[in-house]
């Protein structure tokens, strides 16, 4: 992975933390820098979303 902006890439995705939600049948995938994943009837999914927003 390069360097963009004069970042260490490591600070890069301390500043992404994800979390998932709950919302009735479906769970989200969520980041603090305001990212959203799609709604998912399947939690391994919004997990996988989460993990891809934060690496990538």
């Amino acid at each position: 992975m390069t360097q963009q902006d004069g970042l260490d890439p490591s600070e890069d995705t301390a500043r992404h933390r994800t979390t998932t939600v709950e919302q009735g049948p479906f769970c989200v995938a969520r980041c603090t820098c305001g990212w959203r994943g799609p709604a998912r009837r399947a939690r391994g999914l919004a997990r996988s979303d989460a993990e891809t927003h934060a690496t990538g």
